[in-house]
């Protein structure tokens, strides 16, 4: 079981977000899925995503986390 961490600040615990316009080393992205979320089964912003990812993936390498539903379909579409 995870450790808790109580009574302490992420700060105090040695975290920080830093910020877009710091260097990064790697990029996650999220496929997109959820219909309440994106309209027509999320096809056309799947279609963007895939298009971000190639555009990033030029400079920072980039993780996409998809659900095993979507597996195949996101190896499809990425590279």
């Amino acid at each position: 079981m995870a450790k808790r961490i109580i009574g302490t600040t992420p700060k105090e615990d040695g975290f920080r977000m830093p910020g877009e316009f710091e260097a990064q080393d790697q990029i996650f992205m999220i496929w997109p899925e959820r219909p309440d979320n994106w309209r027509d089964g999320a096809k056309p912003v799947q279609i963007a995503f895939t298009n971000v990812a190639k555009a990033i993936s030029r400079f920072t390498p980039v993780t996409m986390l998809v659900s095993q539903s979507q597996y195949q379909n996101a190896r499809y579409q990425l590279p």
